[in-house]
């Protein structure tokens, strides 16, 4: 039976601590190469764009694809289509802009548990939009978050960013009144901005940090400084190839030969531990997130499994295919 799930559905569906876990299993598949990734396409449409990308992941028995239009003056709206690997038949159709604020934050949830020191407790977080809370959730699943800073430009969006948190967690959480204070002692940083230039200075960064930078997905965003780059042990991304076309934060500062490529490794090589997620305690570590199809399809066949149990969604009529002759 396949289902159409709406943003609804899926709101009530996926937890944090449930894209955290289903995100982990993706990597570590694709780290014994049972998952496969297809990086981003753009199309562009002059004053936009249009977005593809798909992935497998026979080892979690989905296939599939996430498509979205990006029009100035309009929302966007993202759809995922999943497939099952053992049959080849269609299961779901999701609106997926919820789910994609999610699986961001699960993404830098699983790198931060892999890459944060293990006595991390404070978190300061640039940006207080839209994906803003579940990288903040998304870390405290998986460290004993006892304070958070937070900076933004609008004082107002701030100051409710860290109301309202204050509320979810049960953990003190406070507006600032400066980039530099929000960064400054913290054991991990959260950049989530649409920013086309660098949004703090690395200096401001102290030892043993970790950063999960989400916001610079297109290679026109710039969240890091070169400094800040200079200044990181070691550098991870969710997928390299992707990030080759994409990661502004990275681009800038290979093409001044500050940084080569083969200093960037994927989070999947972390996850399975061929690669370090940090070597030391002082060590400041770099996530840099642009998001791929395969955390999009594990975090929907999760959502998908659990609607076939609870019961929620609406059923596609889908005709059956004509019998091979």
């Amino acid at each position: 039976m396949a289902l159409y799930l709406t943003e609804e559905d899926v709101n009530e569906l996926l937890t944090m601590d449930a894209a955290v876990d289903v995100l982990e299993k993706a990597f570590l598949a694709q780290a014994e190469g049972k998952a496969g990734n297809a990086a981003r396409v753009r199309l562009h449409l002059g004053t936009g764009d249009s977005n593809t990308m798909s992935a497998v992941a026979p080892t979690l028995g989905v296939m599939g694809l996430k498509t979205y239009g990006v029009v100035p003056g309009y929302p966007t709206r993202m759809y995922v289509v999943i497939s099952s690997t053992h049959t080849g038949e269609l299961l779901a159709l999701l609106e997926a802009s919820r789910m994609g604020e999610i699986r961001t934050g699960a993404a830098s949830g699983v790198a931060t548990k892999y890459m944060a020191r293990q006595d991390a407790s404070s978190v300061g977080v640039l940006g207080s939009g839209a994906y803003a809370p579940d990288q903040l959730l998304a870390v405290c699943a998986v460290r004993d978050i006892g304070s958070v800073k937070v900076f933004s430009r609008t004082p107002e969006r701030r100051e409710r960013f860290a109301a309202d948190m204050s509320a979810k967690l049960g953990i003190d959480v406070s507006a600032v009144e400066s980039a530099e204070a929000c960064v400054r002692d913290v054991d991990v940083l959260i950049t989530i901005t649409n920013s086309p230039t660098a949004v703090f200075s690395g200096e401001w960064l102290s030892p043993g940090t970790h950063i999960n930078a989400a916001g610079a997905m297109r290679p026109t965003r710039r969240e890091l400084d070169d400094e800040a780059v200079r200044r990181a042990n070691v550098i991870v991304t969710d997928d390299v190839d992707q990030a080759k076309h994409e990661c502004g934060d990275l681009i800038y500062p290979i093409e001044g030969r500050l940084l080569e490529w083969e200093q960037v490794h994927n989070l999947w090589e972390v996850v399975a531990g061929t690669k370090p997620g940090r070597n030391a305690d002082s060590d400041i570590t770099l996530f840099e997130s642009q998001g791929m199809a395969l955390e999009d399809i594990a975090a929907c066949i999760r959502v998908y499994e659990l609607a076939t149990q609870k019961g929620v969604g609406q059923e596609l009529k889908i005709r059956a295919p004509a019998a091979a002759r």
